[in-house]
């Protein structure tokens, strides 16, 4: 079994912010492969399918972006699967608007939901999605990170989601490292690269 788990914060207030781009992948990816994420089990949403032959659990904790490890250990215990078995999609400040970016393992950069994965697995041997979300030089970042994308972001990060969704598939159809090569490319817009990691 593989476990996808998106990370986000429950709750209308936090739909559709940046913060949250991990469950919206997630609800892509069930809408998708007609998986539906609307059991409460270890403290979060889950719902399990079939992906290429390949049993699934989609997963979005519900104990907010600072304890996801708490949920996210429990059902790994629960269903006995190990580290790199789980990929996690979540946003990262620190990449361009609609890049995607994959990494077999490491740490956790500065994004608190997965130093709460790490934590609680006491591991890092899992392979991430992140998806970029960039930053502002005039938003506090807390503010920033709970809040919308503006309209020329939608499209983008709208097909960041897609290919995200895709990437994660890739990782146990084909694997990490066809995953990588795929993925990890920078984006070109009006004729040039977005931004470098």
């Amino acid at each position: 079994m593989y476990i996808i788990a998106g990370l986000g914060n429950p709750g209308k207030r936090y739909e559709n912010t940046r913060h949250n781009i991990g469950f919206i992948a997630i609800d892509y990816l069930a809408r998708e492969y007609s998986i539906k994420v609307s059991k409460i089990k270890h403290k979060a949403l889950v719902g399990e399918g079939i992906i290429s032959g390949h049993k699934v659990l989609l997963v979005k904790p519900q104990t907010y972006m600072n304890l996801s490890g708490n949920s996210i250990r429990e059902i790994m215990d629960y269903y006995k699967v190990e580290p790199k078995n789980l990929i996690v999609i979540y946003d990262d400040i620190d990449l361009a608007v609609g890049r995607i970016r994959i990494r077999e393992k490491g740490s956790a950069g500065t994004h608190n939901g997965m130093r709460s994965i790490i934590y609680h697995l006491e591991s890092e041997q899992f392979p991430r999605v992140r998806i970029g979300i960039g930053r502002s030089e005039h938003i506090d970042l807390a503010d920033f990170v709970t809040s919308g994308f503006v309209k020329h972001e939608i499209p983008v990060m709208e097909d960041a989601v897609i290919r995200a969704s895709k990437a994660a598939c890739c990782i146990f159809e084909e694997g990490i490292g066809k995953a990588m090569s795929q993925y990890n490319i920078k984006l070109k817009q009006a004729g040039e690269e977005q931004e470098h990691e």
